[in-house]
């Protein structure tokens, strides 16, 4: 078993946790492991219902976790299926079951088998696409969704020592026949990353270290722009001075603003880039507007942000004996 990963989990020893299992190499991996450092765990799977072979690898997990004494749900995407931005969709149903079956079964800790190659092609797909620090960050071994906390144990193992480890102990594994069409970025990426180490000099250690330096920055930040998010954050929505968003540097109210209207409008993930930099122009002026299931309005000195379709007068929301931020 990988000492990398036996690290990371000393934390969560007595922990209630599920983990996310596709069938692929990677997830199978992360199970067996799972069972043999004696987890708490329950498998949850889901069949999107996109490929013929989709009940196969359905009923092949199931086997396995019978196998290893684990638990096992099964989710099934019933959901009209969107002609375009179908794979997000699908991302984002698979977590709102998964996030949901946790809440319900008192489950703190959701674990997903992405590994450290994934974390190479997020990083280049997002610079390819001239993200900042959070893109470039790529992603974090501990996070949060939903109300969920997302655990990645496999960040610092590699795809070849998971591979290795399934094909010595005969693992069987499934292989999505996505991750070889290259009409995907990721999957362009992918097959042209040796490029990098061959003919540049560029290796897998030196991207990881960059993202691991980076990751460091962002905590700071998370961390700095979470307690000004709590400082203003209430049961209805969230008021504050227009200074207080703007004596900040740029990266941070971008931040700030995002992480308010997602908290406020409750939506999976952050609303987009160009959405908050259009936002932050708007408010230079008094102004009304809604963004990621928010109205958020602009009246003189002060910024209200309220749910969509809540009332949006500052007399209302005046809070008695509370100094504006």
């Amino acid at each position: 078993m990988n000492k990398k990963f036996i690290d990371f989990m000393q934390g969560y020893s007595d922990a209630k946790m599920a983990v996310a299992v596709s069938g692929g190499v990677d997830s199978m991996c992360l199970l067996y492991w799972l069972h043999e450092i004696g987890a708490d765990v329950i498998c949850l799977h889901v069949n999107h219902q996109l490929r013929a072979e989709a009940d196969i690898e359905t009923d092949y997990v199931k086997d396995v976790c019978t196998g290893l004494n684990i638990p096992c749900k099964i989710f099934y995407w019933n959901d009209e299926k969107p002609e375009n931005g179908l794979e997000a969709a699908a991302r984002e149903a698979r977590y709102k079951m998964m996030t949901d079956f946790c809440h319900e079964n008192d489950i703190e800790y959701l674990l997903t088998a992405h590994q450290s190659d994934d974390q190479i092609e997020t990083f280049l797909m997002n610079l390819s696409r001239g993200s900042g620090l959070y893109g470039l960050s790529a992603m974090l071994p501990k996070s949060s969704r939903d109300g969920i906390t997302i655990l990645r144990p496999l960040l610092n193992v590699s795809r070849e020592e998971i591979k290795k480890y399934c094909e010595d102990n005969n693992i069987k594994y499934f292989v999505d026949s996505m991750n070889s069409d290259e009409h995907y970025t990721r999957v362009k990426i992918r097959k042209n990353r040796h490029v990098l180490n061959d003919d540049l000099g560029i290796s897998d250690a030196r991207i990881l270290l960059a993202i691991q330096n980076l990751s460091r920055t962002r905590e700071w930040m998370d961390k700095y722009i979470s307690n000004r998010v709590e400082m203003v954050l209430r049961s209805w929505g969230a008021m504050f001075g227009v200074s207080f968003l703007f004596d900040e540097a740029e990266e941070i109210r971008l931040k700030f603003l995002g992480m308010l209207i997602q908290r406020i409008g409750g939506d999976g993930y952050p609303v987009r880039l160009n959405s908050l930099q259009n936002a932050l122009s708007n408010l230079h002026k008094d102004c009304k507007f809604t963004l990621g299931h928010c109205t958020i309005r602009r009246l003189n000195d002060r910024i209200l942000i309220v749910p969509e379709g809540k009332r949006t007068s500052f007399r209302k929301r005046h809070e008695k004996r509370k100094k504006l931020i």
